[in-house]
């Protein structure tokens, strides 16, 4: 152990920050966010964020908010545990698990926090969990203070999965992944993934952040399309902030694993529930998503067309499992002046470096949306590939 320096001066102490901020600027890793307007500007085409079916900006889930805010306050006033559970908070729980066929659910102010309470509450420190090492980083926060026994395998690789799973050295088990990966788009083979689960004795946790409200029967996501809604040992995390356009998260699955959540995962009893416009406006998102059944598959088809465009410009793209393209840059320095030069031209993307791209190599990241018109499409396309670095 090294042993502590001298004492240093109250301006010193933070001295390493701009070290390190030095280093990461030299590698073209620093990100400012862009703060936008209300709305694009006419002719501007955005393919940042994950508001896949253009709910956020609806007006009957805007609307949703203001009315709830004035009825019910601009805030849940306490914890879930601490007299912040309202009305809206149960039937939004009930309406998710309706809609998802899944017998219970929790709702969280944010994915983030719905993510951490789902992985330490159903694993901890008797617990062997198995993670695909291309997983969020709340899945990896949560692996990480569940104190348990964490193996992180191959990308999308069954045969490590169970490889993992029968070397493991506790008796419970619990194996992580995404249906939708947050990064490239490419998807999970939940079938086979729960079936690998079942031979060993193991839970399946999925995160369909990224497939809920886009892929399944009338957008009820991966898991629903798999089958798995109602499955006894499968769990399934979700954002509302993506394909319902507002903030939160959830938790869904048998009740007794829900009950464990609400029982014991902090992040349900100790941070502030979500907020009453909150959750009306996500109410107000669901029943949007019922009777427009048809939004989910337009954003996939613009998504797909993205690709095939961006492909037949000559540049390498991941194929879309939902409504998610990546374009590999040749650095971060040059990922960045990628998004500068598009932006340039009125089309907005988004660009992910490492550590958040799990494998070291920086891409812009394109998310379709069910709003998007062909003529759209086409013109980021070209320019896109018009402002693509030359390697």
């Amino acid at each position: 152990m090294n042993a502590p320096g001298p004492a240093l001066p109250p301006d010193e102490v933070f001295d390493w920050l701009d070290a390190d901020a030095a280093t990461r600027t030299e590698a073209g890793l620093t990100h400012r966010p862009r703060p936008r307007g209300s709305a694009p500007a006419p002719g501007e085409i955005d393919l940042t964020g994950d508001d896949y079916l253009g709910l956020a900006r609806d007006k009957r889930v805007a609307g949703a908010t203001a009315a709830a805010s004035l009825k019910w306050g601009a805030g849940a006033a306490g914890t879930r545990l601490l007299g912040g559970s309202l009305e809206l908070h149960a039937e939004l729980e009930h309406e998710l698990a309706r809609f998802l066929g899944a017998p219970a659910a929790a709702v969280f102010p944010s994915a983030y926090t719905a993510n951490l309470a789902a992985v330490t509450a159903l694993s901890g420190a008797e617990s062997a969990i198995v993670s695909d090492k291309y997983v969020n980083p709340a899945l990896v926060d949560g692996c990480r203070l569940a104190r348990g026994d964490v193996a992180a395998v191959a990308h999308l690789d069954p045969d490590a999965v169970a490889h993992a799973l029968s070397t493991r050295r506790k008796s419970r088990a619990l194996v992580v992944s995404e249906s939708v990966f947050a990064v490239d788009g490419d998807a999970a083979e939940l079938g086979g993934l729960v079936d690998t689960c079942r031979s060993h004795g193991a839970a399946l946790l999925v995160d369909d952040a990224h497939g809920f409200g886009v892929l399944g029967d009338g957008g009820r996501g991966a898991v629903h399309d798999a089958g798995l809604s109602s499955a006894p040992d499968v769990v399934t995390t979700l954002t509302l902030a993506g394909a319902l356009g507002v903030q939160g998260g959830a938790v869904l699955g048998p009740r007794r694993a829900i009950r464990q959540i609400t029982d014991v995962a902090r992040t349900y009893g100790h941070d502030a529930a979500p907020a009453p416009g909150t959750a009306s406006a996500a109410l107000a998102a669901l029943t949007a998503l019922r009777e427009e059944p048809d939004l989910p598959g337009t954003a996939v088809e613009r998504a797909m067309s993205l690709a095939t465009g961006l492909r037949t410009a000559g540049l390498r793209t991941s194929l879309p499992a939902a409504a998610i393209v990546s374009l590999p840059a040749p650095s971060a320095p040059a990922a960045a002046s990628w998004v500068d030069a598009c932006a340039e031209h009125g089309v907005h993307v988004s660009r992910v470096t490492p550590p958040v791209a799990p494998d070291g190599v920086t891409r812009l990241r394109l998310t379709a949306r069910a709003g998007l018109s062909e003529s759209d499409v086409d013109t980021a396309v070209k320019v896109i590939a018009e402002t693509a670095p030359r390697s």
